[in-house]
């Protein structure tokens, strides 16, 4: 796989359209096709939604998708990160990102996002990168602070952050 970002202890490789369209059911050969084992949670049930979109995607387009978070040590997936779609009019991606539980609290989350975003940022036609989360998910709240993201607002319940790379002293 040509395109992956490195930071201490992870990987970060776009999710293949063809490892996509293999999950949930068969494990073994999105394994084969990522080049690294699976954790026995992974995917987890937000990114069940997502797969078909995925799998779904253009070669060309799946780095604005899906990325899966491999573990360096143990070369196994632990999570996932990524973005929503391809830059809209606004210049702006969405990021989200989700960890197994036995990987959580441990950093991971920060490291896959602060290598994300700058990479985004450099990309044609990226300006901003957004993310969104609840007011009482404090982990996220923490990972886009540390990230980076400023708050802009609330809206349907959810804090809007967004990062423009104006700080990015923290980028890996």
């Amino acid at each position: 796989m040509s395109l992956s970002l490195h930071t201490d202890r992870l990987e970060l490789r776009p999710l293949p359209a063809a490892a996509a369209k293999a999950l949930p059911g068969d494990r073994a050969t999105a394994a084969g096709l990522l080049g690294a084992a699976l954790a026995p949670d992974w995917p987890l049930p937000d990114l069940l939604d997502v797969l078909p979109s995925q799998a779904a995607a253009e070669a060309d387009s799946e780095r604005f998708g899906v990325w899966a978070i491999v573990e360096s040590a143990s070369q196994t997936v632990i999570g996932d990160a990524g973005f929503m779609g391809p830059p809209g009019p606004d210049r702006s991606l969405e990021i989200g990102f989700s960890l197994v539980p036995d990987r959580r609290r441990k950093g991971y989350a920060g490291e896959a996002v602060r290598a994300l975003v700058p990479w985004a940022l450099r990309q044609p036609g990226v300006s901003a990168v957004d993310a969104r989360c609840d007011p009482a998910n404090v982990a996220s709240v923490r990972v886009l602070e540390r990230a980076g993201f400023s708050l802009i607002g609330e809206e349907a319940g959810k804090l809007h952050w967004r990062s423009d790379g104006g700080d990015d002293d923290d980028a890996v």
